[in-house]
């Protein structure tokens, strides 16, 4: 009877785990979405909406910007730079905590001439309020056989 009981008493809390759990992740797609939509466009006001104040982005050159006024500075004039169109595949989420994940995808970069660049980006990502915000960003050029 207690064991019964106790599965009564688990199995909502579960299963309510699980439907926020995937809510939420689909809040974080939505807001790498975003993010892709804001480099496209160069629209720094999207931008300024999801990252945080203290955003740090290491991008595949080594360069490292720091706060939210380079780091989109840097977004933009790297658009404008290297021409293409981007997309940003998520691949695996990862949460960290409750207010906390890592987000994995493939980053792909499609030249004018078709050629594709391709390589990962990694973003810590962070819950304020009801809202999903990005507070790191790692972009990688993956070597040879990965």
């Amino acid at each position: 009877m207690k064991l019964s009981f106790l599965i009564l008493l688990i199995f909502p809390i579960a299963v309510f785990s699980q439907t926020e759990k995937s809510q939420e992740k689909e809040k974080i797609k939505i807001l790498i979405m975003q993010y892709s939509e804001a480099r496209e466009t160069q629209d720094s006001i999207l931008l300024r909406k999801i990252l945080t104040e203290d955003i740090d982005q290491l991008v595949s050159n080594g360069q490292w910007r720091i706060g939210i006024a380079e780091a989109t500075a840097g977004m933009q004039t790297s658009t404008r730079s290297n021409p293409g169109t981007r997309s940003l595949e998520v691949e695996k989420i990862k949460f960290l905590s409750e207010n906390v994940a890592l987000v994995d995808c493939r980053y792909i970069i499609t030249s004018p001439n078709g050629s594709k660049r391709e390589m990962w980006s990694s973003f810590s990502v962070v819950k304020t309020g009801e809202n999903w915000r990005i507070s790191a960003i790692r972009n990688m050029n993956p070597s040879a056989g990965n």
